[in-house]
């Protein structure tokens, strides 16, 4: 019998299967790949909501601990994956700085925004009004991370790469079963994925495509993530990521044309040099109508748990919910309402 089997390999799997390494809890892991959304993410983490100037929910506490979290995996790893960079903000004009300093007034928002605006050096960019700098900002290599730590499970034997077979699962009062593997818990990370799973379906998932371009422009020669309607995020040899789109009609996991005309036209506004288009992604974030992720266990089966619903934001919000399921299972800690899937227990 192993402790836990884990379905599902996303930022939210991850920072679960680490946690349960740190506590020497032995695990398998179903993966299949189907789901894309944390492979292509921008891989930003950024403590504040730059549309609106406000920061993000609970913000200054996870960042600590994501932190913390992605540092052991790299030691664990043995490779780099934390990049700092601060992300600078393009102001559209003079209100928009007004706002930005009276952002960096508010007592959850000193750390995290400097009240100096910068001046464009750049000019591959057209920045009329200057810069904001969000500081205590930067990128995981997202996809790095979640490939080596695969392989890392996959050394230790604990790694099954196939589609998990709902149907298969059998739930017994202390344990589940699952084709002759015993386990005490199970945890599903499945993201978008979740609309096929018949114990966690009742849950009000919304989903959101999201797609990005990689483009590679010698001219650019930027060190910084910039955001103005969109992100560029630097990847080195040229190469910037930029996006994102939000569409939560399309549900297919396809690239589109349309997204891509769509960022190529943001991006023109701003962008004054050549560049080239040589890749293009797309994946569903698993989005929440409240914006708060789907953390517990199951209303019937108390073996069966649940991590998902981590929207754009997953970097920062994985580590954090991955805490507080792992007290509530292991030591009985209860969850804040906010994010235990229990506010919708009507809805089964």
């Amino acid at each position: 019998m192993v402790d836990y089997i884990v379905v599902g390999f996303g930022l939210a799997g991850l920072s679960f299967v680490n946690k349960l390494e740190d506590n020497n809890k032995s695990y398998l892991v179903y993966e299949n790949s189907s789901e894309q959304s944390s492979r292509v993410a921008g891989g930003l983490f950024n403590p504040v909501i730059l549309k609106r100037f406000t920061p993000a929910w609970l913000a200054s506490e996870q960042l600590q601990l994501a932190m913390n979290v992605y540092k052991n995996i790299e030691s664990k790893l043995d490779v780099p994956l934390i990049s700092m960079f601060p992300i600078l903000r393009r102001f559209n004009d003079i209100e928009e700085q007004n706002l930005w300093f009276e952002a960096c007034d508010k007592p959850s928002l000193t750390r995290f925004l400097s009240s100096d605006l910068i001046k464009n050096q750049n000019k591959a960019l057209d920045i009329p009004f200057h810069f904001g700098e969000v500081k205590h900002a930067g990128k995981i290599d997202v996809s790095t991370m979640l490939r080596l730590y695969l392989s890392y499970i996959e050394s230790k034997n604990s790694l099954v790469t196939e589609s998990f077979e709902y149907d298969k699962l059998v739930v017994k009062e202390d344990f589940i079963e699952y084709k002759g593997v015993k386990a005490k818990n199970i945890l599903f990370s499945e993201g978008y994925g979740l609309r096929n799973n018949p114990f966690f379906n009742y849950l009000p998932l919304q989903g959101n495509k999201g797609e990005y371009i990689i483009i590679k422009s010698e001219e650019l020669k930027l060190n910084e993530a910039v955001k103005s309607s969109i992100f560029i995020i630097p990847l080195g040899d040229n190469l910037y990521k930029v996006g994102a789109t939000y569409n939560n009609q399309d549900k297919t996991p396809d690239i589109t044309v349309s997204a891509k005309k769509s960022l190529e036209k943001k991006l023109s506004r701003f962008l004054k040099v050549a560049y080239k288009v040589v890749d293009q992604v797309a994946g569903i974030r698993p989005t929440t109508r409240d914006r708060r992720p789907f953390i517990g266990t199951h209303p019937v089966y108390k073996n069966l748990h649940i991590i998902n619903g981590l929207g754009s934001r997953g970097i920062l919000i994985g580590p954090y919910v991955t805490e507080k399921l792992y007290a509530s299972i292991e030591k009985g800690v209860t969850l804040e309402k906010e994010i235990d899937i229990n506010r919708y227990f009507e809805l089964r």
